[in-house]
This record gives C-alpha cells, structure tokens and sequence, in this order.
C-alpha cells in the first residue's frame, strides 16, 4: 500500500503543471461579423489575417477566428452580435452599423471597427481621442474626400448638371455632403435609400432622365449589390464614382477613398494590443492616412467617356 500511495502522489504532482500549463495556453477567439458576403470582403478578411499572423497570431493556431456574414441584411447584425455573446469570444471585429448592434449587445466583449462613417455621430464612441466603454477602430471621416470627388466627377463631365445617389441606411454622412456641394454648383441632386435588395431597380426607375451621373454611398448593402448596380448604372449610361475601390472592380468607372485592406490591417493592430491586455476604450479612433483614385478605362470605353490626361496621371491605378 505504501508504494501505491507513494505512486499516486508523484502521478497527482507530475499533472499539476500540465493543467496549469493547458490554461495558461488557451486561445483567445475573434468574433468576425462581416456585413455583406464573405467574396465581398475577400481582400479586406485577407489584410486582417495577414497582419495578424506578422504580429504573431496565426490563425487555427495561435488565435481562432469565427466568421459570421450579414450578407448586408441589418437584420443579422443584432442575431450575429447575441451568438458571439453567447460563444464569449475575446474580441469583435466588424465595421459601422455592426459595430453599433455589436455595442448593444455586450459592454463587456471588446469590439473593434475596421471602417465607420461617423463613428462620433452614430454613437459608437464618445469621441475619437478618448472612445471610452468597450469600442474603438477606425473611422472612414475626412473633410476633403467627398469635395474631391466631386471634382474628379466633374472633370470628366464638364457639363453635368444632374447627380443621382444611392445610398443606405448605413452610409452615413456622405450623401448629404456631397448633395450640399453639388448644390453649390448648381447641380440638381435626387437621392435613393436603398433598404432592400429589391429597392434597387426601382431607385433606378426613379432616377431616370434625371442624373447624368451617380453617386455610390458606402453601406452594406449597397457593397452587397455593387455589381448589379453598376450593370444597372452602365444600361443607364451613367458614370459612377464611389469611396471604395472594390466597387470599381465591380465595373464602377471610378473611386476616391481610403484603402480598404489597410484599414482592415490597422484594425488587426487594435486586435493585437487588445489581446495583450489593452483597454479598447484607451485606444484613440484612428482616421485614414492612405487614399487612392482608381478609374476604370475599360468602363469609361463603354460609357463613351474620355478620361482628360490630367486626371489620369494623378491616378493611383488604372484599370483598362
């Protein structure tokens, strides 16, 4: 009996820093909600695992990933939310209106945004400096950007007269900046929300004989649908011009803004400093620091349209 016991005690002191050890080894979980369709976001999910893995997290490994998508549906924000609370995940990464159900949702899970229109405005954060509560990110703001789109859209169509919009319910401000700087050169503008999928071919119903150009807002669902509207917008013979490079991709004719897979690797660094223990209330919202124009050659062939070579050299990237 005494060498059984003996035998027993050792076996219970030999398990003791290997139960230790599995805990202190747990890996941390990200909640990733996605908008619109996992294809839709492909080069902005691929930004955030690429950082990721060069600040040491490697996904399946070091980190787990659980990807929801909205599929641009508001509607799944608030279900998707509630299941990562109930899966007590680590952090939440999503972007704009997600972000606000996110909030809802939990006060207690870290939540980070990639992009926001107006994460002030929308309640997101107290203030970009000091975010408070359990939010931070990156917000989409800056002053210039839906002046110089305007400008790069009034180049190409000197004598444009007419702006249609089409925006959602999560575009934010953008629609209304730039219907006032339209404005402001006598330009007539006629605004469509989408809210459905289904809205769409009547907003182009509606916006018939009276746009000679279109402006795409940035939201989930308009991201959702952004080939069919510009398949809609080129039988239209309209010029688009967008803040989000993949709209361009999807047959748009140009685009002004931010990089969106930057954005999504700078949001990967909130992540890793969360993950470390930082409080993502003490992490200031960040605004863009990189901006590119993109034009669409093959899109502008088919709408008739000459590219003037000023604005062409200041491109970031021709698509032909």
């Amino acid at each position: 009996m005494r060498r059984r016991e003996i035998l027993l005690a050792a076996l219970a002191v030999a398990a003791r820093p290997q139960t230790a050890a599995a805990q202190a080894t747990k890996v941390p979980t990200i909640g990733f909600l996605g908008t619109t369709t996992s294809s839709a976001w492909t080069p902005w999910t691929a930004a955030f695992v690429h950082r990721l893995r060069e600040l040491g997290w490697t996904e399946g490994g070091s980190v787990k990933i659980e990807y929801r998508w909205a599929e641009g549906r508001p509607e799944r924000f608030t279900e998707i939310a509630a299941e990562f609370v109930r899966l007590n995940v680590d952090v939440i990464i999503t972007s704009g209106g997600a972000g606000i159900a996110a909030k809802q949702a939990t006060s207690e899970i870290p939540i980070v945004f990639a992009v926001a229109n107006d994460p002030v405005g929308s309640g997101l954060v107290a203030s970009l400096a000091k975010p408070g509560g359990n939010v931070t990110g990156l917000s989409l703001q800056a002053p210039d950007a839906a002046g110089k789109r305007l400008e790069f859209l009034r180049e190409i169509l000197p004598g444009m007269r007419r702006l249609g919009i089409i925006e959602d319910p999560a575009s934010g401000p953008e629609g209304g900046e730039i219907a006032a700087l339209a404005q402001r050169f006598g330009i007539e503008v006629t605004a469509q929300r989408i809210k459905q999928g289904a809205d769409i071919p009547m907003a182009f119903d509606a916006l018939r004989g009276r746009a000679d150009a279109l402006y795409l807002g940035t939201g989930p669902l308009v991201n959702t649908h952004r080939t069919s509207i510009n398949t809609l917008a080129a039988g239209a013979g309209l010029a688009t011009i967008s803040g989000v490079r993949e709209y361009i991709e999807a047959g748009g004719l140009m685009s002004y803004g931010p990089s969106y897979p930057d954005l999504f690797r700078r949001a990967a660094a909130y992540v890793d400093k969360i993950l470390r223990g930082a409080k993502p209330g003490d992490l200031p919202v960040e605004q863009p620091t990189t901006f590119q124009l993109v034009v669409n050659l093959t899109t502008a062939k088919a709408l008739g349209l000459t590219i003037p070579p000023t604005l062409l050299a200041r491109a970031d990237e021709v698509i032909e």
